[in-house]
């Protein structure tokens, strides 16, 4: 972790926090997700460079130490694909394999149609394939509760009331232990979202008390403005890429206990491969025992899982 570097790079008028280890031209960018951050792929980068890959972690604009954009309910996955296309140029890479968690998915997805010659591979964890708007799932969103908590977040001003009774290290604390359940967060009408999880229960077994900290102290920085904005108050809007294909080869990693195996059609839009008429070249590999934060609950089968698929394409 020591020989992670740090930097700022300028993105449209922004400074986008990179954090990076390892050379050469063989180059992997990750994308993290909510409630994580560029942390969140620590085991992978070290792991990556190791192997002989140039690894890249970004914060997204207005998350953790990327600064914010000015209005930050105004945006949308789309500044997301710019942010990764930005940090592209100002490194001077040419194409890159993009490895993604949760709504980063969205973001790599769309890359690789907008993009396709900036992307050799993508690996999406805790998501499949899918694109802003859920088109593949659209048919089935009507049986999602009203008390779900990604339904809850995407209204003004309910998530703000909702964190604001805690301090931002206890909010990180309760969504990583409710995202870690094999059970969609649902909540009765009466409750919130955060007292689905009590204060004081304890962290899943492979997140320290360090772990939590680094990740309060980079949302404190950072605040929720624009975690709330993209993914939730964006998710449902089309991108009007549906038409679209991604020629790169692909891998999905899920684990078989991760919530998000629960959403409406989501189990059915992979196991039946249907995700495969979006992404024709793809692969899937579940892991019997995996969350929806595979990567930091199984860091090694994880790694192995990313650097045998790189080493594949990059032959």
């Amino acid at each position: 972790m020591e020989k992670i570097q740090h930097n700022h790079v300028q993105a449209k008028g922004l400074k986008l926090h990179v954090a990076q280890i390892g050379t050469g031209p063989k180059v992997v960018v990750f994308l993290h997700g909510f409630p994580e951050i560029w942390y969140s792929w620590r085991h992978q980068m070290v792991a990556v460079a190791n192997a002989g890959y140039r690894a890249i972690s970004i914060d997204f604009r207005g998350y953790g130490l990327s600064e914010h954009p000015s209005e930050p309910e105004k945006a949308t996955f789309n500044d997301f694909v710019d942010d990764v296309v930005a940090v592209l140029d100002s490194l001077g890479i040419t194409k890159a394999h993009l490895v993604a968690k949760d709504f980063g998915a969205f973001v790599a997805a769309m890359v690789g149609i907008l993009h396709p010659d900036r992307v050799s591979t993508i690996i999406l964890l805790g998501v499949p394939f899918l694109l802003p708007g859920l088109s593949p799932l659209q048919s089935q969103l009507h049986l999602i509760p009203p008390g779900f908590y990604m339904l809850r977040w995407m209204v003004p001003g309910g998530a703000e009331a909702d964190f604001g009774r805690f301090d931002t290290k206890t909010v990180i604390r309760k969504v990583y232990i409710m995202f870690s359940g094999s059970l969609p967060p649902v909540a009765a009408d009466n409750q919130e979202i955060m007292d689905l999880v009590d204060s004081s229960a304890p962290l899943p077994p492979w997140l320290s008390e360090e772990d939590l900290a680094e990740y309060g102290s980079l949302y404190e920085k950072s605040g929720f403005r624009t975690a709330l904005q993209v993914p939730y108050r964006t998710m449902m809007l089309p991108c009007g890429l549906d038409d679209g294909k991604i020629r790169a080869p692909g891998l999905v990693i899920m684990g078989e206990q991760d919530y998000i195996m629960k959403f409406p059609g989501l189990e059915d839009y992979i196991r039946s491969g249907k995700v495969k008429e979006f992404v024709p070249n793809l692969d899937v590999t579940f892991l019997a025992q995996g969350t929806h934060f595979v990567q930091e609950q199984l860091p090694e089968e994880v790694n192995h899982l990313i650097i045998s698929f790189l080493n594949k394409h990059c032959e």
